[in-house]
């Protein structure tokens, strides 16, 4: 479907529906800027978690059985 042909479907629908397609796509949109971003920054990283001690020492834990007080 073309821009005009998308555009004039839009025009048909009610201003509630126009509202939750704008909604819907902003939403969508975020995600995938966000996605995008945490693959970048888990790429730049990657390097640093493979060889920095400091940054995995913890997952030593990972197995451990978790018990949380109250």
């Amino acid at each position: 479907m073309e821009t005009k042909e998308l555009f004039k479907e839009i025009k048909r629908l009610s201003v509630e529906q126009r509202m939750r397609l704008i909604e819907k796509t902003l939403k969508s949109i975020r995600k995938s800027n966000f996605e995008k971003s945490m693959s970048i920054a888990a790429e730049k990283l990657g390097s640093d978690y493979k060889t920095d001690q400091e940054l995995i020492v913890f997952t030593e834990l990972d197995y451990e059985n978790f018990y949380e007080t109250r």
